[in-house]
Order: C-alpha cells, then sequence, then structure tokens
C-alpha cells in the first residue's frame, strides 16, 4: 500500500536503518542461511503458487475455493493480507455476510496495526521483495471497505454501514494528501458514489448529495482522463434527486441545467427499489518481466544504469557506495533485474441490463479495477525500479567480496543471487475486473427481475431474481460473473 510515505522509507534508507540490516546480512551464515530458505520456496508467481485455490474460484466452485483457503490458513504469514481479503469476497459470495465481515476487518486491522519489519525489509536487498510482508495496493484496501459496507447494507445494518462510510472518507484523505499532481489515483469517484448511496439509505439527502457531487466531479475531472469512464446517468440523477429533498434549490437548478435536463421532476417512488451492483470479470493479475541494463562508469559523481530499448536511465550518486563497493561495480557492465506486470484478464461479458415490469435498466459501469491496477502500478514503477537497482548493487558487491576472501563461495553466491532474483507477484486477484450498476423502482411486494448479459456473440444469459419489497425499503444485490475470455491459470 502507498498510503505510508515514500519519503519517509528513502529517509529512513538515508539514516541508515536499511544499511544496518544489510551490514548484517553480510555474515556469510546469515546470507546464505536467508537465500537458502527462499530456494525452498516456489519460483512461481502469486498466482501460480495459488493454482489450486484460483481454478476453484475461478469455475464458480466457491465451497472448495473456501476450504482451500481453510487448509493453506495464512492467517499469519507475510500475505495474511490477501488471505484475509480472498476469505472475505468467498464468504460474501456465499451469503455468509457476517463471516465475511470478521476477515476482511482483520485485514483492515492489518494495516492500521502494520509495523516495518526492518530485517525483512534489509534482506529483500539482498534476496527479493517477496520476502516481505504484503501491505496491498491503494485501491485494495478501498475495495475491502466497499465489501464491508455493503455485507452490511444486505443485513440491513445501516449503521455498521455508515461506520465503513467514515472510515472510506479517512482513506480517501490519506490517498489524497498523499500525491500532489492530478496524474495520479489520488481520488475514487465510485467510492464517493457508495458513500453517497450509504448516506442516502439513510435518508441523509445532504451528505448524499454532496458524496454525488464529489464523485460527479472526479469522473468528470479525473476518470474520464485517466480511465476513459465517464459519469453514470444515475448519478446525475441521484444528485437530483439529493439536491431536490435537502431543498438545495440553487444547486437543483444548476445540475439540471449542467446535466441537460431540464425536464427533470422528482417523484416519490411508491414502493421500494432495488440497487443492484455487477462485479463483471476478474481483476488482472501480477506477473514477472525483466529489464537489462547497461552501466554507465563514464560520471565521476553518479553510477547511471541505461536501457536504451526503452528510454530508461537512472542515477545514483558514488557518495551511496564505499570504495570497495565502486570497485566491484566498476566490474559490471550490462545486467538484468525483474520486475512486476500485470496481466489483464479481458471480459467475457460485454454489457448487461435489467428487465423488471416491462421496463428496461441499463447496467452502467462505476469502477474499472483492472485500469487502477495498471495505473497504480505505473505510478510506482519508478520507485520499484530503484529499489530494483539498489537490490542489484548490493547483490553485486557482495558477491564480489566474497570472491576476493573464496572464489568457491562467491561462485556459489552468483548462482544464489541469480535464482533468487524476482519480482514480487502478490496483489489481490479475486476482485472484479469492473463494477457496474443500476437503481431499480420496485412495487411493493413481490416482484421478479431479469438479468441480461451479453458477450461477444450478442446472444443474452439471462437469470432471474425474486424480490420482496416493502413500502420504502432499498434492497441491495451483488451478482459476481466470473467469465473471462481465456483461462489464464494455463499461463
Amino acid at each position: 500500500m502507498r498510503f505510508y510515505k515514500e519519503s519517509r522509507v528513502k529517509s529512513r534508507w538515508r539514516s541508515g536503518y536499511l544499511l544496518l540490516t544489510i551490514d548484517r546480512l553480510k555474515n556469510r551464515s546469515l546470507i546464505f542461511a536467508v537465500v537458502l530458505a527462499q530456494l525452498f520456496t516456489s519460483c512461481a508467481t502469486y498466482y501460480q503458487a495459488n493454482y489450486e485455490f484460483n481454478k476453484e474460484f475461478e469455475s464458480g466452485d466457491l465451497n472448495k475455493a473456501l476450504q482451500t483457503l481453510k487448509n493453506k490458513n495464512h492467517a499469519t504469514g507475510k500475505d495474511r493480507f490477501l488471505y484475509f481479503v480472498n476469505r472475505g469476497v468467498v464468504l460474501s459470495m456465499l451469503g455468509r455476510y457476517q463471516e465475511s465481515n470478521e476477515f476482511l476487518e482483520n485485514a483492515y486491522l492489518f494495516w492500521e496495526d502494520f509495523k516495518v519489519d526492518y530485517f525483512s525489509e534489509g534482506a529483500s536487498y539482498l534476496i527479493n521483495p517477496t520476502i516481505t510482508v504484503y501491505r496491498g495496493e491503494d485501491h485494495e484496501h478501498l475495495m475491502l471497505l466497499y465489501y464491508k459496507a455493503m455485507n452490511y447494507l444486505k443485513m440491513d445494518r445501516t449503521e455498521e454501514a455508515l461506520v465503513e462510510c467514515r472510515r472510506l472518507n479517512i482513506r480517501l484523505q490519506q490517498l489524497s494528501d498523499r500525491y500532489n499532481s492530478d496524474n495520479y489515483y489520488r481520488e475514487d469517484a465510485f467510492i464517493q458514489n457508495l458513500m453517497g448511496i450509504i448516506y442516502d439509505s439513510d435518508k441523509d439527502y445532504n451528505n448524499a448529495f454532496i458524496a454525488y457531487k464529489n464523485a460527479y466531479n472526479i469522473y468528470q475531472n479525473e476518470y474520464e482522463k485517466m480511465f476513459q469512464l465517464k459519469t453514470p446517468k444515475q448519478l446525475k440523477m441521484d444528485i437530483l434527486r439529493t439536491a431536490f429533498l435537502s431543498g438545495l434549490e440553487s444547486e437543483f437548478q444548476h445540475y439540471k441545467s449542467e446535466f441537460s435536463l431540464p425536464d427533470y421532476e422528482y417523484k416519490p417512488n411508491s414502493g421500494g427499489e432495488l440497487i443492484f451492483f455487477w462485479h463483471n470479470g476478474l481483476s488482472p493479475y501480477k506477473a514477472e518481466w525483466s529489464i537489462q541494463f547497461v552501466i554507465d562508469h563514464g560520471n565521476s559523481h553518479n553510477i547511471i544504469f541505461n536501457n536504451p530499448q526503452l528510454g530508461l536511465s537512472f542515477s545514483f550518486p558514488r557518495s551511496n557506495y564505499s570504495s570497495s563497493e565502486l570497485s566491484n561495480l566498476s566490474r559490471m557492465e550490462f545486467f538484468h533485474v525483474a520486475f512486476p506486470k500485470y496481466i489483464e484478464r479481458y471480459l467475457y461479458y460485454q454489457e448487461g441490463s435489467l428487465e423488471a415490469n416491462g421496463n428496461e435498466y441499463t447496467l452502467e459501469i462505476a469502477e474499472d479495477i483492472n485500469k487502477i491496477g495498471f495505473k497504480v502500478l505505473e505510478e510506482r514503477m519508478g520507485f520499484e525500479l530503484t529499489k530494483a537497482l539498489i537490490r542489484f548493487a548490493i547483490k553485486k558487491s557482495s558477491e564480489y567480496a566474497l570472491k576476493k576472501e573464496d572464489k568457491n563461495w562467491g561462485s556459489l553466491l552468483n548462482v544464489l543471487n541469480t535464482i533468487t532474483e524476482k519480482a514480487d507477484t502478490r496483489n489481490w486477484q479475486t476482485l472484479p475486473h469492473s463494477i457496474y450498476y443500476s437503481r431499480v423502482p420496485l412495487p411493493e411486494g413481490q416482484t421478479t427481475l431479469t438479468l441480461k448479459l451479453r458477450g461477444s456473440s450478442n446472444q443474452p444469459d439471462e437469470r432471474t431474481f425474486t424480490y420482496t419489497v416493502k413500502k420504502g425499503q432499498t434492497l441491495y444485490h451483488t451478482f459476481s460473473s466470473l467469465e473471462t475470455t481465456f483461462s489464464n491459470y494455463r499461463n
């Protein structure tokens, strides 16, 4: 997760926390103890290492997937954040909302109580980043609160959903404070929209209007440019409705004009309504790729790592290295390092709609988690590259230093360094690719609704649901379609 300041990480590096740990690891026995421990772990990506669970989940065999998670029980391991959120998702999809929230709360508290393990952080510069505890990405920490809030809404526990709403507000503020540039993912339109829906459910129309308006501004100013995602029409309708119900006449007239809806009139619903969320497809998963660098020693003040093919250039002050390390680095001319990359799982269904009482309601896309994932990793790549280059420089420096003492041990360390060079491919892989939604008015009593999903063949895949609603009641439903256009576990 990137709510922590990267500048703080850099300052800690300069102040010597990580260097102190690395100096401890330069003890030969420690080096080989840690490295050999890594050799007993799989060199597979995180997705491949969890093949059984992923295959069961993607095929919709949720009970088996849950059992596989139970058997692994990584509640205290370095991947515990992912263990908690995966169990939370599966339990939510099984309708076990309270149990789901218990695991999602564990994931939330994990970040709240997170403390950096400086020994592991330092060791990661000698081995690879997979030995550190996975903290979660920015959008992953927002999404776990989305799942928690939805679970509470489905259980008709609005007060608890409002607690998650306040937590979301804090997370969004942290994210906004974290970045100053408008080119970064620093605000989330869908989460603001969700907050509006939660306030709306509590008849707090004024706060609902504010959240809906914030969502609209983010769609207009950021999402449309970053993710090519336009404001859902339903959000515009909710802005007008809550402005009217809040008595905000000037805002009501302003948005009627801005949305080109001069004839809009608020009409109270005689029955209840359904807010239907469609989780379409699956989010991208991380894989590994490598870049080859050439070292330029021509600059008297800096060591420069270049990749002409990709136009990459990174400069490190020579003052960062001891004279022996500089001597060792001077022998290198080129090398490669591993980095994470996202692989998209393409959507099988392209659009969906709901049909109820002779009316059709379009399911509109409100969040593209796939694009957000790519954006978040892209923003962090400079930091990832820097860490990888420092890791490689330290590995090679230790390797050359050891060769001076014993060529055989030095050669062995070279082999181990090569084998253990690995990117961190962990991410929350049970998230949907995209989230769509629609607000459907329902008459009091029982109603049968038809969900129509359309793929590339344009033949609708239909499912029916029956709801019983009371006057003034709002129901919430989440439907997940896990189909993608290729089976990524074959890779």
